[in-house]
């Protein structure tokens, strides 16, 4: 699965069914691009494409059973990693990571002013 698959099925999983066209939009790709992923991941078994309910031309991306099984696999292995790498730091640079993330959040709030 590659990084740009992953990605697709991670943005269908947090905003829902979608049409091609706004899954590449919200992806930042070109439709055709989105397409060839589209086709992909239907192939794999990731997705499933539906008539949409009142425009005959497009079609409904959603996930399928697969595709939440891997989002959920990939999202446990992440987290599985993140906590063995913290859990060898050393109690001062726990600490000094706690600091850098209220620092990075400060930023953050600061941006949407």
């Amino acid at each position: 699965m590659s990084l740009t698959q992953l990605s697709a099925l991670n943005t269908l999983h947090v905003e829902g069914p979608m049409t091609p066209g706004a899954l590449a939009a919200a992806e930042r790709v070109r439709p055709p691009s989105m397409t060839r992923v589209i086709a992909s991941l239907s192939d794999l078994g990731m997705i499933k494409r539906d008539p949409h309910p009142t425009d005959g031309r497009q079609a409904i991306v959603t996930l399928a059973p697969a595709g939440v099984d891997m989002i959920t696999a990939e999202a446990a292995a992440r987290k599985a990693w993140l906590s063995d790498r913290l859990a060898e730091l050393t109690p001062d640079e726990q600490a000094t990571l706690r600091d850098v993330i209220g620092i990075l959040n400060k930023i953050i709030a600061g941006a949407d002013d």
